[in-house]
């Protein structure tokens, strides 16, 4: 007899259920979301999740790795092309640094330690799209064919600078390079590349629009309607955020909560990608990944490049005042350039000859 009470008591529970079930199911549903409901409560945070995996192609320098285990498809003639840019880049950065600091020119921001996200994601577009930076782009720009004298001519504010003196240095631009000129106001950039981008989108063409930013810039107030206007308009935009450690002096463990930068995108209903920064051949793959969903989809995606500023912040900062040596000395061992030039020694494209005679051209260019 109890165990007949208890199988009519579950069937009463169970019909009981199906009837809430039903009801849920035919009551209104809240608009913009597709939650379940629940009787646990309980917060949601960080700790809920499992974080977002770091893309990775290139390991360290000083891990031994059998390269040939990657299925990478680039052209050999354009990964030696993307080297030797990151060389570029690096040389035009010491000696202007060092202009700065005799007088030559007012103010200057290098790229040390950042050139495989410049020049890894510059290789994955064409020039048909239209590029917003923020300020540590000129590798993007290098790769698209700015020259050393262009260069030159707009930090010395000479008489063949376009802008006739009147931007701050490494604020470049060009017009024939579908390279917006960049702005001093942080941020102001977000916005208008989703704006550029919807009329990319109106006009039906084939290319999309990519802008930088820092992980400082992301706690801007232009962030956030940049990314939900790009979401909600379906804009073709790849937003990379360079999370190098630092926004200035403020470390990213004081800048912000939660998953970094990445974990955002989802928030706002974009597609996102975390990438390792330092390694130029998962750099290149997952912008070419990010622009091919943005060219056929018309919609959003973001990349948050994890990197490291090994120098200073700009001309204007001592950052051995907010760090150690022996931290920046510790990331210098795993700088992007070493890491590729290790892979090209590995597979055969370039050798410690070939990269001190080639170290000395751009050196007697500039």
């Amino acid at each position: 007899m109890m165990a007949f009470n208890r199988f009519i008591i579950s069937k009463f529970l169970q019909l009981k259920i199906f009837k809430r079930q039903l009801s849920v199911i035919s009551e209104p549903q809240f608009i913009g979301i597709k939650s379940k409901f629940t009787n646990d409560l309980k917060f949601i945070n960080c700790e809920n999740y499992e974080t977002i995996p770091i893309y990775r192609i290139l390991s360290a320098p000083i891990k031994k790795t059998n390269y040939q285990d990657y299925p990478i498809k680039v052209d050999q003639d354009k990964l030696v092309k993307m080297y030797q840019d990151m060389i570029r880049i690096s040389v035009m950065d010491k000696i202007l640094y060092e202009s700065q600091r005799q007088g030559r020119i007012s103010f200057y921001m290098t790229n040390t330690g950042e050139e495989a996200i410049q020049i890894g994601s510059a290789s994955a577009l064409t020039l048909d799209d239209i590029v917003y930076g923020q300020y540590r782009e000129a590798g993007v720009l290098m790769w698209r064919g700015y020259r050393y004298p262009q260069f030159i001519n707009q930090c010395y504010s000479n008489c063949e600078d376009p802008g006739k003196g009147r931007q701050m240095p490494i604020h470049y631009g060009s017009k024939e390079l579908n390279f917006t000129t960049i702005s001093s106001p942080l941020t102001t950039q977000m916005p208008q590349a989703s704006g550029a981008a919807y009329a990319l989108k109106l006009n039906n063409r084939d290319a999309c629009v990519v802008c930088y930013f820092g992980e400082g810039g992301a706690s801007e107030g232009d962030a956030h309607p940049a990314f939900n206007f790009a979401a909600t308009l379906d804009c073709p935009i790849i937003f990379i955020c360079r999370n190098n450690g630092y926004a200035i002096s403020t470390p990213a463990n004081e800048q912000y909560r939660g998953d970094g930068i990445a974990a955002r995108g989802p928030g706002y209903g974009i597609h996102t990608i975390r990438v390792d920064g330092n390694d130029i051949l998962a750099m290149h793959h997952a912008t070419k990944f990010a622009r091919d969903y943005c060219i056929t989809n018309k919609k959003p995606v973001l990349i948050e490049a994890m990197t490291y500023r090994i120098s200073h912040h700009s001309t204007s900062d001592d950052s051995t005042a907010y760090r150690s040596i022996e931290e920046i000395n510790k990331w210098n061992q795993y700088s992007p350039i070493l890491r590729f030039r290790d892979y090209l020694n590995t597979i055969g494209l370039w050798d410690d000859e070939k990269n001190q005679s080639f170290r000395n051209q751009p050196l007697k260019n500039l």
